[in-house]
């Protein structure tokens, strides 16, 4: 089976100044600086990227965006294009996540949109899928996520989408403390690369890597992380303290 260096992703939606941005960036690189063969990311809000990425540089912890819009520039009133994020230190970006579905009105069109956007700036998109709970409960979780990758990944080829990532994030599982069993877990990462391999080939499937997102915590990221089709975490609330947040990175010590 092919090795997947691991990643683990904190957003950070929208907490933190400027200022606060800067000290926790600062903290965690510290604390991150000999992870043991993981990636390490964070996406602050839009108006500290630059600041944090002056404060990360060329060290072990990579800086991502938590949206980004599919025109590169024009008249769009208070959006982020790809090749600013570019310019602002990103190497990836978050899309689709399932709060810009819910509260912004994101749609699997508006997703493929923005990845087809971020691979031509050059960025790792983190394409998020999930199923509420009434659709996990209704047994529709697996076709909830087989449409959301099919729309998601449209009229992509299977050149571009190398750098591609994952995120599985059951939406019934995000700030609420529950998280998905390990069994749970494997069955949808499992069913998510079987899609992959039916739809591009099984390389591509093999190397892409699928993120667990959903109360993810020191107390369960290693359970997580032994499951053979997770790659890595997507944190939001235990992303926010550099403390908590290395001991997901180090979750191998």
């Amino acid at each position: 089976m092919q090795q997947r260096t691991p990643l683990i992703a904190g957003n950070w939606k929208m907490h933190k100044t400027v200022d606060q941005a800067r000290e926790t960036a600062r903290q965690l690189a510290a604390l991150a600086a000999d992870a043991d063969g993981v990636e390490a990311m964070i996406a602050p809000p839009f108006t500290a990227l630059a600041p944090v990425a002056e404060v990360l540089g060329q060290g072990p912890v990579r800086l991502g965006a938590q949206n980004l819009f599919h025109e590169d520039e024009g008249a769009f009133t208070g959006e982020v294009s790809a090749p600013m994020l570019v310019s602002a230190g990103c190497r990836y970006v978050i899309i689709g996540h399932s709060e810009r579905r819910q509260y912004f009105g994101e749609t699997d069109r508006t997703v493929n949109l923005k990845i087809a956007a971020a691979l031509r700036a050059g960025l790792r998109p983190i394409f998020c899928i999930g199923e509420s709970e009434t659709e996990r409960e209704a047994q529709k979780t697996f076709s909830v996520l087989d449409k959301q990758v099919r729309k998601g990944l449209e009229g992509l080829s299977l050149a571009q989408l190398t750098p591609l990532v994952m995120a599985y994030e059951p939406v019934w599982a995000i700030g609420t403390g529950k998280a998905a069993s390990p069994q749970q877990a494997q069955e949808v990462h499992a069913f998510v690369r079987s899609l992959l391999a039916e739809m591009y080939d099984t390389a591509l499937a093999q190397s892409v890597r699928i993120l667990y997102g959903g109360s993810v915590k020191p107390a369960n990221v290693r359970e997580l992380m032994a499951l053979a089709d997770v790659d890595g975490a997507l944190v939001g609330g235990a992303s926010l303290d550099a403390g908590t947040f290395s001991q997901l990175i180090n979750y191998r010590k």
